[in-house]
């Protein structure tokens, strides 16, 4: 995959958005453990929402060799990671032009074990488009996760991978 390679200079920009309750906050702490366990240095902030169940709610997950801000600018995020469908409207506006959006239709959902666990099907999806090893994303979802529910979320991680 080309969008593998990254520069000295390069900023990956990842936007995770969808409805209170599903996994946003999760999903980008998960990918932010990733980033870090690869040595980049990595910014991450919540955007909106979170206080009440069921409302929107999106976070930035920024890393590369140096991130000085925490926030992705508008237009600029290279991968949107809508959780809930309705959302993709909503905050269709960070993604770039030629940015990659990953959306819930991505994944299978009727081949979940937990339907829950479509944040981290998501994140799956999302791997492929980034430089980590599949032991670095399960390591960060195992740090993440409480661990009676590991061995459901590496599956839907993997479903999310090979979707």
């Amino acid at each position: 995959m080309t969008d593998k390679v990254m520069t000295d200079k390069k900023v990956t920009n990842i936007v995770v958005a969808g409805l209170g309750g599903q996994g946003v906050l999760t999903a980008t702490d998960i990918v932010a453990d990733v980033a870090v366990s690869a040595g980049l240095d990595v910014k991450k902030s919540e955007l909106h929402g979170m206080s009440q169940r069921g409302g929107s709610v999106s976070s930035d997950v920024r890393f590369g060799t140096q991130v000085f801000s925490p926030m992705v600018p508008e237009g600029e995020a290279d991968y949107l990671v809508v959780i809930s469908a309705d959302q993709v409207s909503v905050n269709a506006a960070v993604l770039r032009k030629d940015g990659v959006l990953i959306e819930p239709a991505t994944v299978d959902e009727k081949k979940l074990r937990n339907k829950r666990s479509i944040n981290v099907a998501l994140l799956g999806a999302l791997s492929r488009h980034l430089p980590f090893s599949d032991e670095q994303w399960t390591a960060a979802i195992k740090h993440n996760l409480p661990e009676a529910i590991h061995d459901v979320n590496v599956e839907a991680f993997q479903l999310g991978k090979s979707a």
